[in-house]
């Protein structure tokens, strides 16, 4: 059970930037009344056909660019971690000659060929 709370609460989590711009488009659809005759740009010229759709486009570039702005800074305030070895420290990996006591020689010797269909495949007789 908490397992599985757990979880969900850590898929909401990662998922929440992804909805955030579903958000604003359910936001918009569920108020594009309200949108379009207060919050408009173009409400004074309704030649345009606007209906909102500019009001939307500013909050979805609004939200790109809060979520840009969060990631460089993520990416900037990542910890810079230095490895590196203390110069007392030294290491010398050197040769170690290995003699051995008697020549090695190998010898394989490959077993005879014989065809097995040699004996029943035979030319016709006239």
């Amino acid at each position: 059970m908490i397992r599985n709370l757990l979880l969900y609460s850590w898929l909401c989590a990662v998922l929440l930037p992804t909805f955030s711009q579903w958000g604003t488009i359910a936001y918009f659809q569920l108020n594009k009344e309200y949108i379009a005759r207060v919050l408009c740009e173009n409400r004074d010229r309704p030649e345009l056909h606007c209906d909102g759709q500019c009001y939307l486009a500013r909050r979805l570039k609004a939200q790109q660019e809060k979520q840009d702005q969060q990631t460089t800074e993520r990416v900037q305030n990542i910890p810079v971690l230095q490895l590196y070895t203390p110069p007392f420290l030294r290491f010398d990996f050197l040769p170690e000659l290995t003699v051995l006591p008697t020549k090695v020689t190998f010898s394989y010797q490959l077993p005879a060929y014989s065809a097995p269909l040699a004996d029943l495949l035979q030319p016709p007789r006239l």
